[in-house]
């Protein structure tokens, strides 16, 4: 029954805010003179990005390493304005957020290190105002989506049953596990898509 949703649980990027890594890796090639090519290998052909999002590096660490892949010092403002490049409100989710959150408690996971979530408010201004502290990074609990454990860890915080929680998020294999650890989930392809299926649960959007 559609009542038994209590809380939606949001995926930042290409959900909440689209992303696209290509601006995100022009700005570094752009600010270190390094080919674009080579730090994409450097960074996303490494295994650096899980290392961070599972936690296993603090962000600090992760700062660290991710400079020395690459072969320039990146500071902390610069990965930042990197990363903001790379990203852009998708204002109708937002706007069906705003509408949803009158009714039905809502939450962001995402794969990511707390380097985002600790400047969230420098990253993604316009998400403080509808989800309040309610923004987890998937290294908070040292593990990433789709392990069971990650949604596990972030909705016991959140003090909500697995059953009760309705999670969206573009990756299929994300979707996946969400579904094997309990909750109800949604593949995000559009926002008319995610509307249909939250009314379809007597969610009001």
């Amino acid at each position: 029954m559609a009542a038994d949703i209590e809380l939606v649980l949001f995926d930042l990027d290409n959900v909440l805010y689209h992303y696209d890594r290509r601006r995100r890796v022009a700005y570094l090639s752009g600010i270190s003179g390094i080919p674009a090519d080579a730090i994409h290998a450097a960074i996303w052909n490494s295994g650096l990005e899980f290392q961070g999002d599972s936690g296993a590096l603090s962000p600090q660490a992760y700062l660290q390493a991710f400079g020395e892949r690459i072969g320039y010092p990146v500071s902390l403002t610069e990965w930042l304005e990197a990363r903001r490049a790379a990203m852009a409100p998708d204002t109708e989710v937002l706007a069906l957020v705003e509408r949803l959150r009158a009714t039905t408690a809502v939450a962001i996971l995402t794969n990511n290190s707390e380097l985002l979530t600790g400047h969230i408010d420098v990253l993604c201004p316009e998400l403080r105002p509808l989800f309040g502290d309610r923004i987890y990074a998937s290294a908070s609990f040292h593990t990433a989506n789709p392990d069971a454990a990650c949604y596990q860890h972030c909705l016991a915080g959140l003090g909500v049953r697995p059953s009760a929680v309705l999670f969206t998020d573009d990756l299929p294999e994300n979707v996946s596990g969400a579904r094997e650890a309990g909750l109800h989930a949604h593949h995000f392809t559009s926002v008319d898509a995610l509307r249909r299926d939250l009314a379809g649960r007597g969610l009001d959007v």
